[in-house]
């Protein structure tokens, strides 16, 4: 794939599934990705399986985290994300729910913001092991504007159990 522009933000996008073959579910979801409009996938992470939060009477999660450099907008790309997860099947009955796929901006560059549409950075990313170990596998020097660096934050994660299942 050629471009004709040159992509300048960089983006981390959280992938997570749990029903109908989450597996199958995450990969479909980094092959539309790669098809996103003005974007180009950059790096992505190996795949963790990791036990629900919230909600946990559900099955067990597929996560990945993805990195991208981007023309788009934030709300844009958040529009793309959920014309994505839509696609997939995606239903949103109540919170946490289980989901077939489901696509979040962690980060759009160093941006901060906080509207009715879209936070960044994500709000709980920090507290999550399952974003935070994939995040710091494809971006070691990664931070988290306001909370500070992957690293530390998910020493802070250390009783959340994840399980890699599948090399990047």
């Amino acid at each position: 794939m050629t471009f004709d522009f040159e992509p300048d933000n960089r983006v981390f996008i959280a992938l997570g599934s749990n029903l109908d073959n989450p597996l199958s579910q995450i990969r479909r979801g980094i092959l539309l990705l790669t098809g996103l409009e003005h974007s180009r996938l950059i790096k992505r992470s190996s795949l963790y399986r990791t036990a629900p939060m919230g909600n946990t009477n559900q099955p067990d999660f597929i996560n990945a985290v993805v990195q991208m450099e981007t023309k788009l907008t934030p709300c844009r790309l958040l529009d793309a994300l959920l014309e994505i997860e839509c696609a997939c099947g995606r239903m949103r009955t109540f919170p946490n729910a289980p989901r077939t796929l489901d696509l979040d901006i962690l980060l759009f560059e160093d941006l901060q913001q906080s509207d009715a549409k879209l936070m960044l950075p994500h709000p709980r990313m920090h507290e999550r092991a399952f974003v935070l170990q994939p995040l710091l596998e494809i971006a070691a020097d990664c931070v988290i504007p306001g909370k500070g660096r992957v690293a530390d934050c998910l020493v802070a994660c250390s009783e959340q159990s994840l399980e890699c299942i599948a090399s990047a």
